[in-house]
């Protein structure tokens, strides 16, 4: 697909490396993938953590400390290997996704043992990764979770319902967001749970638009040791926080990904299918599309990256930037892939088709890891927290 972008100033010459040798990899190793993902996603999901885990992808999911490409997590990376994989097989991108998103809290806030026992799995594919926030009345709301997690016997027992959690019975591991105090976002914390520990069970599993593995976890008097404890007690709000604000652009990459597939599939569609008499792609109608699917798909890449690099650069958070690359890029994603749908017509709505496939993809993705209007929201905060020093210094 186009990698133009990578000319931008965003990108050092590892970034440059990386795209050009991921995008040689997934030509040759994941062609055909997708017809696969609807008759068993949880099978595929496994084999394509092994396969990205043994080819080194997973490498950019954790720090070199343990295995890891980068010094540090580094965004850009990770939102270029989502770009690339999505376009390809929205399964591929899922799973690696996960297994930085189940792994980054402990990259963050874990103790010295608990990532030399987790990480160096995780990055080379051994270890499937999950992260457990959402519930059933808790979803954007990250402050309403209910799952409590009480002092017992030098640890914790753990008691709640988590849903909507990805890699639900296929994780090795799930980073579970429980209550340790109060009803308010300080009184959150976060553990490391092992899929084998008694009193934790898969409940339910969840089929939606597209194949991905989705389940419900029910804990039950679920004990957990205090080492195991991410950061510190009442820490859990900011190890949810943090990791999200690495991973939001990451989605608004996989987006961006989904959006140039579908740009590449309508130009080749409208340059060889003739209608009346000449080309698609010859019609004014036509070419206006294809220029507002272009537009967008430039002005979402560089949003997205525009948020990695300022993350990676500046060492600090980027919550305004994060949010606004993660909003526009599905939501411009969006409108990319219906358009695509419909200049292909028909064959747009093909099951198992290219542009039907992302279409069922893309629409998850103004959803998780908070909403579009989540996001808005957050946008609007931001805005109005800088304007603040400049009204204050202007009141009499």
């Amino acid at each position: 697909m186009d990698l133009d972008h990578l000319l931008w100033p965003f990108f050092g010459e590892d970034h440059r490396r990386l795209a050009g040798e991921l995008e040689a990899w997934v030509r040759r190793e994941l062609e055909g993938i997708a017809a696969r993902e609807e008759e068993d996603p949880d099978g595929v999901s496994r084999e394509l953590v092994r396969r990205l885990g043994e080819a080194g992808w997973l490498r950019y999911c954790v720090p070199r400390a343990y295995g890891g490409a980068f010094e540090d997590l580094n965004v850009r990376s990770l939102c270029l290997v989502r770009e690339i994989l999505a376009g390809y097989s929205g399964l591929a991108d899922f799973a690696f996704a996960m297994q930085g998103l189940g792994s980054a809290p402990i990259t963050l806030f874990g103790s010295d043992s608990l990532r030399a026992r987790y990480l160096p799995e995780v990055g080379s594919g051994r270890r499937i990764a999950a992260f457990a926030l959402s519930e059933p009345q808790a979803g954007s709301d990250v402050a309403g979770i209910t799952t409590s997690a009480r002092r017992s016997d030098g640890g914790y027992v753990l008691e709640g319902v988590k849903t909507w959690i990805s890699n639900a019975g296929l994780a090795d591991h799930y980073v579970v967001f429980a209550r340790t105090g109060g009803p308010t976002k300080e009184g959150l914390s976060a553990f490391v749970v092992d899929a084998d520990t008694p009193g934790l069970e898969v409940t339910e599993r969840i089929r939606v638009l597209a194949p991905h593995p989705l389940g419900t976890l029910t804990l039950r008097s679920c004990w957990v040791p205090a080492s195991h404890l991410l950061g510190e007690e009442g820490q859990g709000f900011e190890v949810a926080m943090r990791t999200l604000d690495i991973f939001r652009p990451t989605v608004g990459a996989a987006a961006l990904g989904f959006a140039r597939r579908a740009l590449h599939e309508a130009l080749a569609f409208v340059q060889r299918r003739v209608a009346f008499g000449q080309v698609l792609s010859r019609f004014q109608l036509v070419r206006e599309k294809l220029a507002w699917m272009a537009l967008e798909v430039d002005a979402a890449a560089l949003l997205v990256y525009r948020a990695a690099w300022m993350k990676d650069e500046l060492g600090r958070r980027a919550t305004r930037e994060a949010s606004m690359a993660k909003l526009y890029a599905t939501e411009a994603a969006q409108r990319v892939v219906d358009s695509a749908v419909q200049l292909l017509g028909a064959r747009g709505v093909v099951h198992g088709s290219p542009v039907e496939r992302l279409y069922r993809e893309v629409r998850a993705l103004r959803i998780y890891e908070g909403t579009s209007e989540i996001q808005t929201l957050v946008v609007a905060q931001e805005v109005l927290r800088s304007a603040q020093p400049e009204r204050a210094e202007e009141a009499p």
